[in-house]
C-alpha cells in the first residue's frame, strides 16, 4: 500500500493500513516476543523526573503495602470499598520517542509496482514506527513521534492514550517526501522538546553528513535518553545491482547524470563501505545500539530478529 498522498479517507482506516495483512498475520508471535523483551530493556531505564506535578491522569491501580497512604483515592475508595493510586501519565514506565526521517531521499524504493513488499525508505520507516507506537503503547509505555527533514515538520510529544496513538498512526500514514537531509538540526530541536526523559529511536538512511551528527546525538544522550539508531536501507543501495548504461537522479538536488554503471560500481561500493564503517565506528564510541534494516525484509521478521539478538545480548 503505498502511503502519503494515497493515503486518504477515513484517519482510522489510515493509521491501521500502516499494520499491513502480512505483518497482522504474525503479529501476535511478535508481540509475544516484543512483551518479554522490551519489557527487559525498558525495566532498567530512570522513571520520569515529572512525576506527579501537573500532568494527566492516566488510570487508577490498586494499593499494595508500601505504597504511600496520601496517595489513595479516597472518592474512588467512597464508591467502590476498595483502595487505588491514581497514576498520571509521567509515570509510566517509559517514554518513547520515534523520530522519522521523511527527507527526499527516504522516498527511494527499487520494489516493483503492486509488490507486497515496501516499496520506499520511508514507507518502510513509518510502518516501523507504527509497529513500534503499538507496542510500546501496548506495554502502558507512553509514545511520542517527530517527523523531519531539514526540519521538524510534526511533534507528537509522549503520551499513553489510545487517541493518541491514533493521532501517531495518522500523522505517519500522511507522511511524504520532503526536503534535503538534515540530521543534526532536527535531533538538536527534538531534544529540547523532549521533557520527559526516556528511550529515543532514530529511523534513518543517515545518507547525509555525518560530521555533525555525532554531537546532536550526544545531546540526546546526555538529556538522560537511551538512544538508538535503526538505519534503513533499499537493497540497491547496499549492493548496486545496475549494469549498462544507467541514468541516476539525486532525490533531493534532482541532479542526474548518465554513465556506465559497471564502472561506477567498484567507486560507489567503496564510498558506500567507508560510509557505512563511519557509521558504525560513531555509533560505538557513543554507546549506541545501531543496526540495518534491508526493505527487502519482511518488517515484522526483521523486527523480531533485532528484538530476539537484544534480548539475548540483553
Amino acid at each position: 500500500m503505498a502511503l502519503g498522498k494515497g493515503a486518504k479517507g477515513d484517519d482510522r482506516t489510515a493509521g491501521i493500513d500502516l499494520l499491513d495483512a502480512a505483518a497482522l498475520a504474525r503479529l501476535g508471535n511478535l508481540e509475544l516476543l516484543a512483551k518479554t523483551v522490551v519489557e527487559g530493556f525498558i525495566l532498567g531505564l530512570h522513571r520520569s523526573p515529572y512525576r506527579g506535578f501537573s500532568v494527566e491522569f492516566a488510570e487508577y491501580r490498586p494499593y499494595v503495602p508500601g505504597d504511600d497512604v496520601k496517595r489513595i483515592d479516597w472518592k474512588a475508595y467512597a464508591k467502590t470499598d476498595r483502595h487505588y493510586l491514581k497514576l498520571y501519565e509521567e509515570e509510566t514506565n517509559l517514554a518513547c520517542h520515534l523520530l522519522v526521517d521523511a527527507s527526499a531521499s527516504m522516498g527511494y524504493g527499487s520494489g516493483k509496482e503492486g509488490s507486497p513488499q515496501t516499496r520506499t525508505k520511508l514507507e518502510y520507516a513509518t510502518r516501523m514506527a507504527a509497529c513500534l507506537a503499538f507496542f510500546m503503547m501496548g506495554q502502558r509505555d507512553a509514545a511520542g513521534l517527530a517527523i523531519f527533514d531539514d526540519e521538524v515538520r510534526t511533534f507528537l510529544p509522549a503520551k499513553l492514550r489510545q487517541s493518541h496513538l491514533q493521532r501517531i498512526l495518522t500523522e505517519l500514514a500522511n507522511a511524504e517526501p520532503g526536503g534535503e537531509t538534515s540530521l543534526h538540526e532536527p535531533l538538536h530541536r527534538a531534544a529540547e522538546a523532549i521533557r520527559r526523559r526516556g528511550m529515543v529511536v532514530l529511523i534513518s538512511d543517515l545518507l547525509g553528513d555525518l560530521a555533525p551528527l555525532a554531537p546532536a546525538l550526544q545531546h540526546l544522550r546526555f538529556a538522560g535518553h537511551e538512544v538508538l539508531v535503526f538505519q534503513v536501507l533499499d537493497p540497491h543501495e547496499l549492493e548496486f545491482p545496475f549494469d549498462g548504461l544507467t541514468e541516476f537522479t539525486d532525490l533531493e538536488t534532482n541532479e542526474r547524470i548518465v554513465t556506465s554503471a559497471r564502472s561506477a560500481r567498484t567507486a560507489y561500493l567503496e564510498g558506500f563501505n567507508r560510509h557505512q564503517d563511519a557509521v558504525k565506528a560513531m555509533m560505538a564510541d557513543l554507546g549506541i545500539d545501531h543496526v540495518v534494516f534491508d526493505t527487502s525484509q519482511p518488517l515484522d521478521l526483521a523486527l523480531a530478529e533485532w528484538l530476539h539478538r537484544r534480548g539475548r545480548a540483553g
